[in-house]
């Protein structure tokens, strides 16, 4: 269900696109941003768990329940719950691992977060810790319903997250009419880049894009028309999806050892395993695994370039787009065509971090 054309007030905005020449000139194509890191809570997570709130106070089944949303989170996820929840007058809880770093700790019940539970190394034994405690089990007859919000694998999840992709489809300027059927159901642009750490994000970007063809007729079966390329970008250690795809099914990783901890998922959902595998007729998925270092390289490129602070989840994606490895992975490029990179944001830097990753860079850092 994607709520976001009810009456109620969503708690997401419409974030800008804007194309940036000192990155095009970088990557060889034209690159557009889009600022999901503009969104409430300071990421995309807005949309997507924004989404599955407004449903869940939807369900005429709890219609006369209060309703108590709890969210396991590294951070980013919690943040959009609770600001989500917070806005539509509902509580929210927050259960982190330990690996949470104390300010976003802070962040989370300076934002009004009911309560914030550490436990665990991971947030699968966190989530497991949540699902056990405060959801299996509950009793029936209190007036008060604890609700699972799942920070990634959910179909309303997904229907947010994919409220992103018409908006690129009307912010990008057109296409000249030579052109327009280049790519798959006359989509303005050749590529998304986005991060993958469970796939919330993944599939709204894939779920997007086949609605979207769907609409508007996917013209992959023509002559000379291309796919929508979407690049998948994880870092290593926390690279699950990539790790599923070179074992061919799905799997999970044994532990999380990057940095980038929002990307912090042991095993992908399901779905983006298979859009990964098998995505729908006009798009074309491609795995990019990255190290820590080269998502710290595209952070501190994007804090020079266009002032914004982001955090390692997000800078893989942008270094993806302009430190080359997207003519390795899409050689077809020219530069003319059009990449969206999805700005993820994230709330898990600082500017004393950016300081000290660009030591760490100019210090060989790889």
């Amino acid at each position: 269900m994607d709520s976001s054309s009810s009456g109620q007030k969503k708690p997401w905005i419409e974030t800008p696109l804007v194309e940036s020449a000192t990155l095009s000139q970088q990557a060889g194509c034209r690159i557009f941003l889009k600022l999901e890191l503009l969104q409430p809570s300071g990421s995309f997570k807005s949309r997507g768990i924004g989404n599955f709130i407004l449903s869940a106070l939807k369900n005429p089944a709890q219609k006369d329940k209060k309703k108590h949303f709890y969210i396991s989170s590294g951070g980013n996820a919690g943040l959009a719950a609770v600001r989500a929840a917070r806005d539509l007058n509902c509580p929210c809880s927050v259960v982190v691992p330990h690996s949470t770093k104390a300010f976003m700790i802070t962040k989370l019940r300076e934002l009004g977060a009911a309560d914030v539970i550490q436990h665990g190394a991971s947030w699968f034994e966190a989530d497991t810790y949540l699902r056990e405690t405060f959801i299996d089990n509950q009793d029936t007859t209190q007036e008060t319903v604890n609700i699972y919000v799942p920070p990634f694998d959910h179909p309303d999840v997904w229907a947010g997250a994919a409220s992103m992709i018409d908006e690129i489809a009307l912010q990008l300027p057109a296409r000249s009419r030579e052109r327009f059927m280049d790519v798959a159901g006359g989509f303005p642009a050749d590529a998304i880049v986005c991060s993958v750490g469970g796939g919330g994000l993944f599939n709204g970007v894939v779920s997007g894009l086949e609605k979207y063809l769907d609409e508007f007729g996917c013209g992959a079966d023509t002559a000379g028309t291309k796919s929508v390329q979407v690049v998948a970008a994880e870092t290593s250690g926390a690279d699950s999806l990539a790790h599923s795809l070179r074992c061919g099914e799905l799997r999970s990783l044994d532990a999380i050892t990057s940095q980038a901890t929002s990307l912090g998922a042991l095993r992908v959902a399901p779905k983006a395993y298979s859009n990964a595998k098998f995505p729908p007729r006009g798009v074309q998925v491609t795995s990019v695994v990255m190290s820590d270092a080269q998502a710290a390289r595209g952070i501190v490129k994007l804090a020079d370039e266009m002032r914004l602070q982001v955090e390692l989840a997000c800078g893989v994606s942008v270094d993806v787009a302009v430190a080359g490895k997207l003519k390795e992975v899409l050689p077809d490029l020219t530069p003319e065509s059009r990449v969206v990179v999805v700005v993820c944001g994230g709330s898990n830097i600082t500017a004393e971090m950016i300081t000290e990753y660009r030591q760490l860079l100019k210090d060989g850092w790889e």
